[in-house]
Formats: structure tokens, C-alpha cells, sequence
């Protein structure tokens, strides 16, 4: 195959990634029970677009995929990550104190850190954990690749399918497989908040 031809053809990365988007797109539209013509209304993007990204035949943009996880009320941040594999150095993204962009969850409130950087690795994010019971959360939180966790204030419960739960407090930090089943829950009189950066 020629040199010229390369652009056009995905990592073997890409195409793990997009396989796991696609999925975890449909899947969610499947559990709202959405067509694929009122989840493409509900997130401004055509049936075929979002049929050509269950099947991992296109890569969407952020826009479309922050679009579309608000559309379908997916709830873990990790799919905001585009492609870690970029030619470009040399970049960076500032965020200003509270200015961070702000995606709402029935148990978390987070605050996406630099997302104006779509092909990384890393994704930081400050959340408020608004849970206080776990019979708040449907199912277990699980998406792809490990996260680090540093408790910025407040008291709060880690929970996760393999551990006794796991009380924390300000100051204290974990690094853990997000591939199993987790959660937090608030036990201070404040919400606790966190600093979460989800990696690929």
C-alpha cells in the first residue's frame, strides 16, 4: 500500500475506540427506547451520521459527541475523549477558576476541565457529588481505562463491585480500574467535591 493512501486508513486504536463509542451510543439510545431519527433530533445530527457512528464508520466530531451525550443523558464523562493519537505538539488549554463547562448528572455535577483539547489521553474534570444514597444510581458507573481521584473537600463513600466501601475525606486520593462497577456518595453536611482525571 502507498504512502498516499495512509491518511485514509484508522489505527487499530481508532478503531477500538470508535467500536466502544458507537456501543456506547447506541446502547443508550436503546435504553430510552429512541429511534435512530428522534435521537439524531434530540442531538441536531442526521439518522445516517448517527447510524455511520454506532458503526463505527465515521469519527465525530466533540461538538457531536458532547451533543450527544446530553441528548441521551449519559453520565460518564470518559466519552468526551477523542483519539489520544495526534501528530500535533506543543498544545494547551486554560481553564479559569469556575469556568470549566458544566455537565449535570442526577448524582454528580461535573466540571469538564481544558475541553477545548479533543485528541487526548486524559480527560479533568471537578465533580460535586450530589448522590447521598446509593439507591440513587440505576447501575453501576464502568467505562474503559483507569481514573485517579483526589477529594478536594468534604466527606464522601467510594463504593465499587470488587471493595468494601471505601470512606474518604479532604486530602486523601485513590487510582482505580474504571472498568469495575463504582460510585460515590456525599456523607459531610457539604456535597463532597473531587478532582477526577478518567484516562484512556
Amino acid at each position: 500500500m502507498g504512502d498516499e493512501t495512509r491518511g485514509d486508513v484508522s489505527s487499530p486504536e481508532d478503531q477500538d475506540e470508535g467500536e466502544v463509542l458507537g456501543r456506547s451510543i447506541r446502547d443508550a439510545r436503546r435504553a430510552k427506547g429512541w429511534t435512530l431519527e428522534e435521537a439524531g433530533r434530540a442531538a441536531g445530527i442526521g439518522r445516517s451520521t448517527l447510524s455511520k457512528i454506532e458503526n463505527n464508520q465515521t469519527r465525530p466530531s466533540f461538538d457531536i459527541v458532547r451533543r450527544l451525550t446530553q441528548a441521551l443523558d449519559m453520565s460518564t464523562p470518559q466519552l468526551f475523549l477523542q483519539s489520544g493519537q495526534s501528530g500535533i505538539s506543543g498544545r494547551r488549554d486554560f481553564t479559569p477558576k469556575g469556568e470549566g463547562e458544566i455537565k449535570s448528572t442526577p448524582t454528580y455535577l461535573h466540571e469538564l476541565l481544558c475541553p477545548e483539547l479533543t485528541s487526548k489521553r486524559m480527560l479533568p474534570y471537578i465533580a460535586t457529588i450530589k448522590a447521598r444514597d446509593l439507591s440513587e444510581f440505576e447501575n453501576w458507573i464502568r467505562h474503559t481505562g483507569e481514573e485517579f481521584m483526589y477529594v478536594i473537600s468534604g466527606e464522601l463513600i467510594f463504593v465499587s463491585e470488587h471493595y468494601r466501601p471505601l470512606p474518604m475525606k479532604a486530602g486523601d486520593s485513590l487510582y482505580y480500574d474504571s472498568g469495575m462497577g463504582h460510585g460515590c456518595i456525599s456523607t459531610s453536611e457539604e456535597d463532597a467535591k473531587v478532582l477526577w482525571v478518567s484516562l484512556e
